[in-house]
């Protein structure tokens, strides 16, 4: 890659991932390597790009203005070398995926396997975040594609894959048990535990559509500590029947008496402008 190329992808990379540090694990360059090549450019211009300090790098009034261009010029070069995978047969390349824990653990492994059987010699970065991070991901570049709830923004293209039911789960023994469908205002009866981050309160909107209020007990972000709480008998919780599979724990699920559900699809800017291997890569979506 030429080396002003490679100045400018360490300045996008950074200001993308907001450290030196995460830029540099990306490009496969030491931090003080990617440090280097900022403070080049920034002599080069005579401009500061970015302030430094202990929560990250920001960009300066310089680097707002400049950053538009660099990142043209990083964008052109993907096409370029997406073109040149096309002609080599996809040897090599980088998929970049904005994924949440169910799909991460229950359908990527099988994608992913399924996909690098017949392109080894493409790579993969996964990014967890919550369904507003993938989206913006999603929009600004930053990843080629990700899962996400639907609607989504109507500027990116989906593709809806599978609707996941929400269900109770309850300690094993819970009177609620015995019934087939759980209504949700016998969840208000007990100690709660929800499952929330960020803007993603599929659980308490539900409860408000009904007009109902759980007993709130604790508020969590992670599918497993939830798991282990209700196991301990600690409270009952919602969670999507996706990530109870082949859970390590031990409890009860149930579905609702109201029926409450999301709707996953996979999102990117444009299924025409993606690169060659990603467009590969959405063939490979039944394999989830």
């Amino acid at each position: 890659m030429d080396r002003n190329l490679q100045k400018y992808l360490a300045f996008v990379k950074t200001v993308e991932y907001g450290s030196f540090t995460r830029a540099a694990e990306l490009l496969n360059y030491s931090q003080s390597g990617v440090s280097r090549m900022i403070q080049d450019l920034e002599q080069e211009w005579k401009v500061t790009l970015l302030d430094r300090g202990r929560a990250g790098v920001k960009l300066t009034s310089e680097g707002i203005k400049l950053l538009p261009f660099a990142q043209s010029l990083c964008g052109e070069y993907e096409k370029l070398q997406a073109q040149v995978d096309e002609l080599n047969g996809l040897q090599a390349g980088l998929i970049r995926i904005g994924t949440f824990a169910s799909v991460a653990t229950h359908w990527l492994p099988r994608i992913i396997r399924a996909f690098q059987k017949d392109y080894p010699g493409v790579d993969f970065e996964l990014l967890m975040g919550d369904y507003d991070e993938i989206e913006r991901w999603t929009l600004e570049g930053r990843v080629d594609c990700g899962f996400l709830r639907l609607p989504a923004d109507p500027a990116l293209e989906t593709l809806p894959l599978a609707r996941d039911d929400l269900v109770a789960i309850l300690p094993e023994g819970h009177p609620l048990a015995q019934l087939e469908k759980i209504p949700l205002a016998a969840l208000c009866q007990d100690p709660f535990i929800l499952l929330e981050k960020g803007v993603n309160r599929e659980v308490s909107e539900l409860f408000r559509r009904y007009g109902l209020t759980p007993q709130v007990r604790y508020t969590l972000w992670e599918d497993y500590a939830v798991m282990a709480m209700v196991e301990s008998g600690m409270g009952i919780s919602l969670l999507h029947r996706l990530i109870l599979k082949r859970t390590p724990y031990h409890f009860v699920a149930r579905p609702l008496a109201e029926p409450a559900y999301r709707d996953i699809a996979l999102a990117l800017r444009s299924r025409q402008g993606a690169s060659l291997a990603v467009q590969r890569f959405l063939d490979y979506l039944a394999y989830r």
